[in-house]
């Protein structure tokens, strides 16, 4: 049997062929050592108001991710509970290091989510390191106060969400997109507060009209007109808070894509079902941690007798409050008011924000959306382009 020996300019081929495939390998095996970087951006859901570190959602997603690429993910957080989206053109002048310190419980609208990217820029040095943004935002910007207030409309609330979740979510996106060049980006929704399956007790129907402030000489909505006006503006929140944020997504990921860029910018929907709502019973919410009586007691004694919420970190939280609220010198009757109005919506900050089973929904929908995209070196199948 004749045996016909490769033509020898074959071999230079075949050992580059060797080189290439080990250099891969070797990459491969050099990217899944490096670890991932996840940047958490937005207001008190992408903190995880009320849930301690190891429920929140970006701590549920680092463990994740983890698990699915094999590879250390190390989270750095800039979101906190009140956050306002803000521009990249006016920056706060009052914020110090102090501000800057405040635990993320604390409600306050600075700094805004286009400073903690600044924030973020400054605590990484190098931007192309973030490899993951979760934001979120738009909801305090429309103020959450006017989502429980049933004087406003269905189109009252779609006007203020297309205000204040349509072209500053964009920018925002936009903005985060070209400061972290190698980040996939995923920006996170809301959900219906209020739905047909919320107790309608009388506590409920009671808190409803403390939240009503009708304009003056308007016909005022008795107690059945008043509750489905709560639910419908509610849906119309979530619906076009959604579509806006969505929307917003896909244009930003469309315009990258067109100038050549592999990063993807989505958004996650946490898919909470109308029997997730507030005060509904298989809630996905924080809610209060009272007997009917105290509850009732509480409401008609004006906040004198006090309200517990059932989140993780009240306690913590209650003494932030109190010492963040203390009594000033020569305090008037109106101020004394005003603190402890603050002081009030301070300890109970947690309510109607995701508690541990709602956290895992949106964790669940955000691990949807990276799972396809996780490639053999672990991370993105394609790397992004940091131009």
């Amino acid at each position: 049997m004749k045996v016909i020996a490769p033509p020898a300019k074959l071999y230079p081929l075949a050992a580059l062929a060797a080189l290439l495939l080990l250099s891969q390998i070797a990459f491969s095996q050099a990217a899944k050592d490096q670890p991932l970087n996840m940047l958490v951006l937005g207001d008190s859901i992408s903190w995880g108001q009320g849930l301690r570190d190891e429920h929140k959602v970006s701590y549920l997603v680092k463990n994740w991710l983890e698990q699915q690429t094999g590879r250390e993910v190390q989270q750095t957080m800039q979101a906190h509970s009140g956050a306002l989206i803000g521009s990249p053109s006016e920056r706060s002048t009052d914020i110090d290091d102090f501000a800057l310190m405040l635990d993320g419980e604390l409600s306050r609208a600075y700094p805004t989510i286009n400073e903690q990217v600044d924030y973020a820029v400054k605590a990484f040095g190098n931007p192309a390191r973030v490899d993951l943004v979760i934001v979120n935002g738009c909801i305090n910007d429309v103020d959450s106060r006017r989502l429980l207030n049933a004087a406003n409309t269905s189109e009252d609330i779609r006007r203020l969400a297309q205000a204040k979740c349509g072209l500053p979510v964009e920018a925002l996106l936009t903005r985060i997109a070209h400061t972290f060049p190698s980040a996939h980006v995923v920006i996170i929704g809301y959900y219906p507060i209020l739905t047909e399956k919320t107790a309608n007790d009388l506590f409920m129907r009671t808190l409803a009209k403390r939240f009503y402030t009708p304009a003056p000489n308007a016909p005022r909505l008795n107690d059945k007109a008043l509750r489905v006006r709560l639910i419908e503006i509610s849906r119309e929140w979530y619906q076009t808070s959604g579509q806006l944020l969505s929307a917003a997504a896909q244009k930003v990921d469309g315009q990258l894509t067109a100038g050549g860029s592999h990063q993807r910018v989505l958004f996650a929907d946490p898919g909470f079902h109308i029997e997730n709502a507030f005060a509904a019973k298989e809630t996905r919410l924080w809610g209060f941690d009272a007997t009917w009586v105290r509850k009732m007691l509480a409401i008609f004694t004006l906040g004198r007798v006090q309200l517990r919420s059932n989140d993780e970190r009240r306690g913590f939280r209650s003494d932030l409050c109190k010492s963040f609220f203390r009594k000033q010198a020569n305090e008037t009757g109106e101020q004394k008011a005003t603190r402890e109005d603050r002081l009030m919506r301070c300890k109970l900050a947690a309510v109607a924000h995701p508690n541990r089973k709602g956290a895992v929904m949106y964790a669940d929908a955000i691990g949807k959306l990276l799972k396809p995209l996780i490639g053999d070196a672990g991370w993105l199948k394609t790397a992004p382009s940091s131009k």
